[in-house]
């Protein structure tokens, strides 16, 4: 049952990835991350054809060998909450106008905070 569970989510994971390529807001090699994580406790195969994709495998792997990002991901993050925070400010009702800004510091700080 828990297997299925990880492969559920892992699809998941996977589908709000390619929602995240599509919209500028979301972010994919996220839940890109995510999908691996749970295939690799549910499908070795899905997880294997996901470490060999040529676009995404790289940052897997960086992320479970070192917890790296690299700058053109941090760049995309700030770029992505500066979007947020505009977008927000203009159409969000005050306090709600206030949370992309709250998320952008303590997250971004965070992304930042790792190594590239």
């Amino acid at each position: 049952m828990r297997r299925h569970l990880y492969l559920i989510a892992g699809f998941v994971s996977l589908g709000l990835a390619v929602i995240g390529a599509i919209l500028p807001v979301m972010p994919t090699t996220v839940f890109v991350i995510l999908a691996a994580y749970c295939f690799a406790r549910s499908s070795p195969r899905l997880e294997a054809r996901l470490l060999g994709h040529p676009t995404f495998g790289p940052h897997i792997i960086s992320w479970r060998e070192r917890g790296a990002i690299t700058r053109k991901g941090k760049v995309a993050a700030t770029i992505a909450f500066a979007v947020s925070i505009v977008v927000a400010l203009i159409f969000a009702p005050w306090p709600w106008s206030v949370a992309p800004i709250l998320a952008a510091l303590v997250i971004g700080g965070w992304i930042w905070s790792r190594p590239e």
